[in-house]
């Protein structure tokens, strides 16, 4: 298994930067729920700690992410941003994962840069500069480990939404659109966590 490195924020610190943060999404595509952000800063002295652990939260074993969520979350500065869907649905899924990226970075108690996965562009942040990284969480250790926050998140809700609605599987389609959560829709409806505004084609 390939695993990402910390060269892309050593380029960076070597221009100066001190407080670089890794900063991914996780649900921007489910039917269901929030859409949930997560930023990063990665300690000196722990970046070796995480080095052939942390990877792109896809990678992983459920087990896996649950046990990094715990060492990032001990050990480096994070926070998490949270757009629910009655928001997704008034500004839009691309707006909304922005706000949520936006939240997440001013949860943090330093941060001077920030290096976004995909192609997102973050506008008024407090932050002196960012970068942005396709499949970042492939490439860069702070953005994996933001992926990992981020995904355990929204996991951790969708299992609890589970508990209120069973019928439609969200402890194992995590609000993703597979047949057993159409097959659901059809035969029950919407709920109140459903996104009104994506199509849903049953």
């Amino acid at each position: 298994m390939n695993f990402p490195t910390y060269s892309i924020e050593d380029e960076i610190k070597a221009k100066g930067f001190k407080y670089i943060a890794g900063v991914d999404e996780v649900a921007r595509g489910t039917f269901v729920g929030s859409v949930v952000a997560a930023a990063v800063v990665i300690p000196d002295d722990f970046i070796t700690k995480l080095m052939y652990k942390v990877n792109d939260s896809k990678k992983l074993s459920s087990a896996k992410r649950e046990e990094l969520y715990k060492i990032i979350t001990d050990n480096c500065d994070y926070g998490i941003g949270e757009i629910s869907n009655e928001e997704i649905d008034r500004i839009n899924i691309l707006e909304a994962t922005r706000l949520a990226m936006y939240s997440a970075l001013d949860k943090l108690d330093r941060v001077d840069y920030a290096l976004v996965d995909g192609n997102f562009k973050l506008a008024n942040i407090n932050v002196a500069q960012q970068k942005s990284i396709i499949k970042g969480d492939c490439k860069s250790i702070s953005i994996a480990s933001a992926s990992i926050i981020a995904k355990v998140t929204k996991d951790r809700i969708m299992h609890q939404l589970h508990k209120e609605y069973p019928m439609y599987g969200w402890n194992t389609n995590m609000g993703y659109g597979t047949s057993k959560h159409m097959e659901a829709i059809k035969k029950y409806g919407i709920t109140v966590h459903h996104r009104k505004s994506f199509r849903m084609k049953l």
